[in-house]
């Protein structure tokens, strides 16, 4: 059995949280604000828990490497919403000890169970409540469910994601759901500091929709600067060239030469210091005139050797590179290693993800593992908790 590390100095300690949350999304939000130092409560459904309990990877002892990932340094208390006074505890609960309300339900659900925005601020017009819904609060869809995916392929990002004249690609990770988890864990902050100033807590909406069409923000205005859709482009990006993954002999590495300056560098390392004086290739709007040529010819000459001969060579030269690294590679790598965001508890061979901040040089600590189903529901719901 671990021993929490207090969060005593950490910037959110002092912030109780209440997650009402399932999936990755409202997890992610409130895994941010337990990793900052505030005391997340995550409430279940007894019997099978979060969905995220059996998505993924499966450890030995049948954890599940996402909400592993998710749902650390948070409590866990099961709640059948169903069950009258069950509900009544958890809602009271709520009232009487939450700055911070989180809900990602089927839209309908929290009204239904009196744990909706309306009701808590209502009854505490100090707190934060914060909802995520699917498409957003309002409009055509307000009502519908939705997943990350879908979210990727409603929101445009799937056309500007993989190769021209193959299948719509997600993005390997759940950019959606984690991104509307970050703009969660933005509107709280925000509105929390705003409750130090004025009293009063506000409702703060996010919606995985909202997220993808976030992301798109410069394809949006690129197609109303050209009337044309943006199109995939591989590992490319709009309007910058070289800017890719090329071929070597081992692999493949990503090249950044996107201003004449670099693209000079970069021809001067292949042995074509001529190209620059070619009027296809003189400036970037020409070299993204004609991409499909320069690409061919640069990648002709980084197939005939490994990465590590490349980026050694472009290094020396000030060009930004980096191989296409493997989860093993990435994990393994100096880089991600000195950095020591892969933190892990004494006794336990398990590695998570720690945030991606730190304080006057110190990164919030891992304090505990995600909670096993209702850990804590003697702690915090039964009659003799002094929980809060």
């Amino acid at each position: 059995m671990t021993v929490p590390v207090p969060a005593a100095h950490l910037p959110l300690d002092g912030v109780r949280v209440v997650e009402v949350g399932t999936s990755v999304a409202a997890p992610y939000a409130t895994w941010i604000l337990a990793a900052l130092g505030a005391d997340v409560v995550k409430v279940e459904r007894p019997g099978k828990g979060d969905d995220a309990r059996q998505w993924g990877e499966l450890f030995a002892d049948g954890r599940s490497s996402i909400f592993e990932a998710l749902n650390r340094d948070k409590r866990g208390i099961s709640v059948d919403l169903k069950d009258p006074a069950a509900l009544e505890r958890l809602r009271s609960r709520v009232i009487a000890g939450a700055d911070v309300v989180l809900q990602n339900l089927r839209p309908g659900h929290v009204a239904r169970y009196g744990l909706d925005a309306a009701t808590l601020t209502a009854a505490d017009p100090r707190l934060v409540y914060c909802n995520i819904w699917a498409f957003g609060a309002s409009g055509p869809l307000k009502d519908h469910p939705g997943y990350d995916p879908l979210m990727q392929a409603y929101g445009g990002i799937m056309s500007v994601t993989g190769e021209m004249g193959r299948a719509p690609v997600r993005v390997g990770t759940s950019i959606i759901d984690m991104g509307t988890g970050m703009w969660c864990a933005i509107g709280i902050l925000a509105a929390l500091r705003r409750r130090e100033v004025t009293g009063l807590g506000c409702v703060v909406d996010a919606s995985l929709f909202e997220t993808a069409l976030g992301w798109m923000t410069y394809h949006a205005t690129g197609y109303q600067a050209s009337g044309e859709n943006p199109v995939r482009r591989g590992s490319g990006a709009p309007g910058m060239v070289p800017y890719q993954a090329f071929r070597c002999a081992d692999g493949y590495l990503m090249i950044a030469a996107p201003n004449d300056k670099l693209f000079v560098a970069l021809c001067g390392v292949l042995g074509r210091p001529q190209w620059p004086e070619d009027p296809r290739f003189a400036s970037n709007q020409a070299r993204y005139a004609n991409q499909p040529a320069l690409i061919e010819a640069i990648e002709a000459i980084t197939v005939t050797a490994d990465r590590a001969h490349w980026r050694r060579l472009l290094e020396a030269a000030g060009i930004p590179c980096a191989p296409d690294q493997t989860t093993s590679e990435m994990l393994a790598d100096p880089q991600t290693r000195a950095l020591g965001i892969l933190q892990h508890l004494p006794g336990n061979p398990l590695e998570l993800m720690g945030l991606p901040l730190s304080f006057d040089g110190t990164r919030p600590p891992l304090r505990e593992h995600a909670p096993a189903l209702g850990e804590h529901d003697r702690a915090l719901l039964g009659d003799d908790t002094d929980a809060h």
